[in-house]
């Protein structure tokens, strides 16, 4: 395989339009951390509380590339519900007008939920989305105890038609963004510990077969003189499997950032959590940003493990990762 291009850029930054936590009153922004203050004036020295922002169990993101042909942006993931990350977008005055890509991470409904919402809110017809074809699989759910099967919001190619967007499908690393993004495909498993939803089926001609989620992805940048930031969305595949393929892909050992859904919630999870950490450990990343369905537990863990390093996301932040 031919590894696709991933130019150095100057920086990303990634907003949040949707996590599972939000605090408007931690008053910790920085260089890298930019919280929204979502106030309006009222006289000299009097400011009155906006709406708060939403936060749901899903993820999407807003990202802004900046390479040498300037400023680039696009759609990450879009969130759980019809107009919860696009309701952010509007209390931010995002300008999605533009969104030049989108690419989704996986096909869970809390990934894909409000793309409706958010593509209409681009005005534009000429978008794609980039996704593994494994987005699109039908009849998958989740078997619980006593015989109970959750099952999943079906996501199909007419609701990419439906939502003004055309579509391409890839198992392969995919350039995005002129070069200065690239969609990393299927990921290999190769860890010992990262066993992906063992409680995850799906049916096929009428037999109930283990889920894999080969359609699992993230993303990957490369900022000059940083190393990679690897953004995933739930990291089904193992965020440790998710950030060896990168480097292994892009031919780049130093990383920068990792950020996004670990998913090391609940107790089918647990045992995941020490092995993960000392992986991340090893790898040396300069942030740690857990989001979404890391859970608890796990970012606490985190947290503790690796204080210098580790970021508190939530909806409406905008983490900054420069040069």
């Amino acid at each position: 395989m031919v590894s696709p291009v991933l130019k150095e850029i100057q920086g990303v930054e990634i907003l949040s339009l949707q996590d599972n936590y939000i605090d408007v009153l931690t008053m910790d922004a920085g260089e890298v951390v930019k919280r929204p203050m979502l106030v309006r004036p009222e006289a000299e020295k009097e400011v009155t509380l906006t709406k708060s922002p939403k936060a749901e169990h899903g993820f999407s993101s807003f990202i802004t590339v900046t390479g040498e042909a300037g400023p680039k942006n696009m759609l990450f993931d879009f969130g759980c519900s019809d107009d919860g990350a696009a309701f952010n977008a509007d209390l931010l005055g995002i300008d999605l007008s533009r969104v030049e890509a989108l690419a989704l991470s996986h096909g869970h409904f809390d990934h894909f939920g409000g793309m409706k919402e958010l593509v209409k809110r681009t005005r534009r017809d000429d978008l794609t989305l980039v996704a593994h074809p494994g987005v699109f699989r039908r009849d998958r759910f989740m078997a619980l105890p006593g015989g109970v099967k959750l099952k999943f919001p079906l996501f199909s190619r007419e609701d990419v038609k439906a939502a003004g967007a055309d579509i391409a499908e890839s198992k392969e690393p995919r350039s995005l963004l002129d070069g200065t993004c690239l969609f990393l495909g299927e990921i290999p498993r190769e860890t010992e510990f990262e066993k992906g939803m063992t409680n995850a089926y799906y049916l096929e001609k009428g037999k109930e077969v283990f889920d894999p989620l080969a359609d699992d992805t993230s993303l990957v940048f490369h900022v000059k003189g940083k190393g990679l930031v690897i953004l995933s969305g739930c990291a089904h595949s193992g965020i440790i499997n998710t950030v060896k393929h990168a480097c292994r892909v892009t031919g780049v050992d130093r990383v920068y950032a990792v950020m996004g859904g670990f998913h090391l919630t609940g107790p089918t999870f647990e045992h995941q959590i020490k092995p993960t950490i000392k992986a991340l450990l090893e790898i040396n990343p300069e942030y740690v940003v857990p989001a979404h369905c890391t859970g608890r537990n796990a970012t606490l863990a985190i947290e503790r493990a690796m204080p210098g390093k580790f970021l508190l996301n939530m909806s409406c932040t905008s983490m900054l990762f420069k040069a």
